[in-house]
């Protein structure tokens, strides 16, 4: 019973397993949450996903699907672990609009795009797992949003820009740290642990326990997915020391940096120190200078600085 308990993660899941048509109805159930409407797959477009060995960069999956308006939508599942992740998710949806619209074909055959990325990586600032942005052109002077005017089926309708350009989903896995409560939330959590409750009532996580169980693979597959588990530790584990050994150098460089400016410094100090030293014993002398002939105690504190007391102890 324990080693059931054991699920397949996510990223391997919909690169191999899900892109069966028994199993479309796990990835149903995760975009109808995250969408937040019913969506219905109609196929597993040819894309990068398709690309089965580790040390194929790429890892997108288009798929082709209706939501609940009946409407064609292409959704772009990517699990990026670049630097330019924004550059590389604007080039992803860029190829599924172009990849899926026939030659000659008029604009409004452009299909809806939703990126959906899901991040195992840090991508810089921010306090929340889940990211959502979508086009709008807003009225710089007036604030209002724009609405275009376009045709569907022989009608004349007005849009917003937002429901004809691409959507873009940020999953920040490793920022999810709350209980788990509703089902986007149990979808995430099973994104970052591979944990899925055995009550789940969740779209598509009731049929993932069924699915996705690593002991129902056979070996070959389980292998396979060894191995694909212990890529991705070791490249996490390089990302790490790549970002240990940035933070360690710069550390050094600041090192270095202080010391040349504490050197600096120190030779600046010294030389106006030594200038200070030499011009007190200069004064000095002249005080002995002027004291041996006879000048008043008043004067030589007048033209040396020296005090009457250090004077008279010449």
């Amino acid at each position: 019973m324990e080693q059931k308990d054991r699920y397949i993660r996510f990223d391997w899941a919909v690169k191999r397993l899900l892109r069966n048509k028994a199993n479309f109805g796990v990835l149903e159930g995760f975009l109808t949450v995250l969408l937040g409407e019913s969506i219905r797959i109609v196929e597993i477009l040819e894309s990068e996903g398709n690309q089965q060995r580790e040390n194929e960069k790429f890892n997108r999956v288009d798929i082709k699907a209706r939501n609940s308006k009946d409407e064609i939508i292409i959704v772009e599942v990517q699990n990026t672990r670049e630097i330019y992740y924004l550059e590389r998710i604007l080039f992803g949806v860029a190829k599924a609009i172009t990849e899926h619209i026939e030659l000659g074909e008029l604009y409004s055959e452009v299909k809806k795009v939703y990126s959906v990325s899901i991040l195992y990586f840090d991508i810089g600032k921010g306090n929340d797992y889940l990211y959502h942005g979508q086009n709008s052109f807003v009225g710089v002077h007036t604030g209002d949003f724009l609405e275009v005017t376009t045709k569907e089926k022989d009608a004349i309708v007005r849009k917003l820009p937002a429901e004809i350009f691409p959507e873009y989903f940020l999953i920040r896995v490793n920022e999810f740290n709350k209980v788990a409560v509703t089902p986007l939330e149990e979808w995430i959590e099973y994104l970052k642990t591979g944990i899925i409750r055995p009550d789940t009532k969740a779209p598509g996580l009731e049929e993932a326990r069924r699915k996705l169980i690593y002991y129902n693979m056979d070996r070959a597959e389980q292998l396979a997915y060894d191995e694909h588990i212990n890529a991705v530790m070791i490249q996490n584990d390089v990302l790490s020391t790549a970002a240990e050994e940035g933070r360690q150098e710069g550390r050094q460089e600041g090192w270095q940096k202080g010391m040349q400016e504490g050197r600096e410094e120190g030779m600046q100090e010294g030389r106006k120190e030594g200038r200070e030293e030499g011009r007190e014993e200069r004064n000095v002398e002249n005080a002995r200078t002027m004291k041996s002939l006879n000048i008043s105690s008043e004067v030589i504190h007048q033209v040396t600085g020296l005090s009457i007391k250090d004077i008279e102890g010449l």
